[in-house]
């Protein structure tokens, strides 16, 4: 008897020592990674994302082949945690281009918000004070939302972490709401601190209504919760033009995707070796790879030559919210790509989501079906042709007026994405690759 419950005591002592170690783990994956990455690009036009993905991949990549752990990483369920995190991030951003929309096209007034000044003092080589307080601070908060959200959901995986949820969302969302730059000059720091916990139970909410309403609208259509996430955001950025910004939308705004996708590249790397082993999975990566290569360098040859720009302002928001490129989104909400990407890159990324609409319907038919349905690709694809045409005209004229460009981005955004997305499965189609296959290589 007494044998059994030392045993008892011992395993939970095990778990105990899991949870924190898992938390240990992940913080340093994933933080010195960014801060690493922002060192290297230090002085540079580059964009810390490029070495995010570099590093994330090789990292996940050695963890596997030295035997540390398995495909897919199942022995980090934490850091998985931060990758599932992404909606949390993009949320955000959808937020802030319903309030860039709104102010865009209503000519609002908003006076510049001068409630907080950042400490610049560089702690790490590349990184402000109060930049590396928002890297660290956006960790605890993607933790604490996604577990909190999972949890009343009732949607908690069966990881060895699952139990252990509630003190995660308890801890992650604790830290990040005390966790303030000491040292930024806040004009009122009370309000600033009750901002920060609004805006966290405005994201929670925005989540969780966008999980129902996608389960119970998935009988007649299937669209992602992530769609209805944008539609919600968007449109309270829009009545909430005038929000300050409080330290969640800024922490997250400036480090919630440089963080996920760190976390993404890590987990999918681990996954290379295995990928390459698939059968019929070298012609999927090829075009992933290539594909990709092609929309985004013909789309930037579209807005040099028809487009008349050769703007970062316009051609790193523009990519961005085409190809719903999260990597290049989060190089401009990170001020990587200057000020002016930074404010539209949120805008761009809201628009393509409405395509999401033709493409999950017909692509859910094309599944049942077995193959892709040839005429309505045909017709969504020749109307994104349409809207990049009339974008190129919009901003061949535009004079660098502020929302002529902005417009013509828009029109963009939209028609290239479908372009992308329908002209790339017919090609796939073309050459008989399966429609499971293919919506893989396009994704």
């Amino acid at each position: 008897m007494i044998d059994e419950l030392l045993s008892q005591q011992w395993m939970q002592e095990i778990a105990h020592q899991h949870l924190f170690n898992q938390f240990w783990l992940s913080l340093f994956f994933i933080i010195p990674m960014v801060l690493v990455a922002r060192a290297v690009i230090a002085g540079r036009r580059y964009s810390a994302i490029l070495i995010i993905v570099i590093f994330g991949l090789l990292m996940g990549y050695l963890l596997v082949a030295t035997g540390v752990s398995q495909p897919g990483l199942s022995d980090f369920p934490m850091l998985g945690m931060i990758a599932q995190s992404t909606i949390i991030a993009l949320a955000v951003s959808f937020f802030v281009g319903g309030q860039e929309l709104r102010r865009l096209f209503t000519a609002a007034k908003v006076p510049p918000d001068k409630s907080v000044v950042y400490a610049t003092e560089e702690v790490f080589f590349g990184t402000g004070r109060t930049q590396a307080v928002f890297i660290v601070r956006a960790f605890f908060m993607l933790l604490g939302i996604e577990a909190m959200t999972r949890m009343i959901l009732g949607t908690i995986p069966d990881t060895s972490l699952g139990r252990y949820y509630p003190l995660i969302a308890y801890m992650g969302l604790v830290i990040a709401v005390i966790l303030i730059d000491h040292k930024a000059t806040i004009v009122n720091k009370r309000l600033y601190l009750h901002k920060g916990f609004v805006e966290i139970v405005g994201i929670a909410l925005i989540l969780m209504a966008g999980y129902k309403i996608s389960a119970w609208i998935r009988p007649l259509i299937a669209l992602p919760q992530i769609f209805f996430v944008m539609v919600a955001a968007g449109c309270l950025g829009a009545l909430l033009h005038r929000w300050a910004h409080g330290p969640a939308i800024r922490c997250l705004l400036f480090a919630g995707i440089p963080v996920v996708l760190t976390a993404n590249f890590v987990v999918g790397g681990s996954r290379i070796g295995e990928a390459f082993g698939l059968t019929g999975m070298n012609a999927v990566l090829g075009f992933g790879f290539f594909g990709q290569m092609f929309w985004m360098f013909g789309g930037i040859a579209l807005l040099l030559l028809a487009g008349g720009t050769a703007a970062v302002r316009n051609l790193a928001p523009g990519m961005a919210g085409s190809l719903s490129h999260a990597g290049l989104t989060g190089a401009c909400t990170a001020g990587d790509l200057g000020e002016e990407a930074a404010r539209r890159a949120p805008i761009m990324i809201n628009i393509p989501f409405f395509g999401h609409i033709f493409v999950f319907s017909i692509l859910a038919i094309s599944v049942e079906r077995g193959g892709l349905l040839l005429l309505p690709s045909l017709v969504v694809a020749a109307a994104g042709v349409i809207f990049t045409v009339w974008a190129m005209r919009t901003l061949a004229r535009a004079g660098s007026r502020d929302a002529q460009e902005v417009k013509g981005l828009i029109l963009f955004s939209f028609g290239w994405q479908i372009c992308a997305v329908f002209g790339g499965l017919l090609i796939l189609a073309a050459a008989s690759m399966p429609v499971e296959h293919s919506l893989m290589a396009t994704s």
